[in-house]
């Protein structure tokens, strides 16, 4: 399994979780979006729904009748009722549940660095897991180490 580390930046979380989410339903693939903070997963929500009219991005927040329908599945829960392979953890929180998605998305900014780089050490070495670390740089995402 691949987990994909996003240092954010300047670079506002919800703009990247669209990208990765348009990404993954554009391969025919699910994803679930975690965070605590139900208050961010709100405004995520009217983001994906307003962000642009030609690049709709069905979602839903979890707890709704829909939740095993949606391409896109926003969550404060680590279980998957869309069946999503794709793991998106917003918050700079790591969770090992991550570990048993095919691919795991890792967002943290300044606040959550060191939670960051504790969760790439626990990774070093783990078999079957294979580490990206991304930097926005220039204007574009630039992969800056792999293991």
């Amino acid at each position: 399994m691949r987990v994909d580390f996003y240092q954010l930046g300047e670079t506002q979380s919800e703009a990247v979780i669209a990208t990765i989410a348009a990404k993954v339903t554009g391969a025919g693939e699910r994803l679930l979006v975690v965070a605590d903070d139900e208050a961010f997963l709100a405004r995520l929500d009217r983001l994906l729904w307003s962000q642009d009219e030609g690049s709709f991005l069905p979602h839903g927040i979890a707890g709704g009748v829909d939740d095993a329908r949606q391409p896109v599945l926003l969550s404060t829960s680590e279980d998957a009722p869309n069946l999503a392979r794709n793991f998106l953890i917003a918050d700079g929180q790591w969770r090992e549940a991550a570990l048993s998605f095919d691919r795991a998305f890792f967002l943290f900014g300044g606040d959550t660095l060191e939670a960051a780089r504790l969760a790439w050490k626990l990774l070093s070495g783990r078999e079957g897991v294979e580490r990206r670390y991304w930097a926005h740089d220039g204007g574009k995402w630039v992969e800056k180490g792999r293991s």
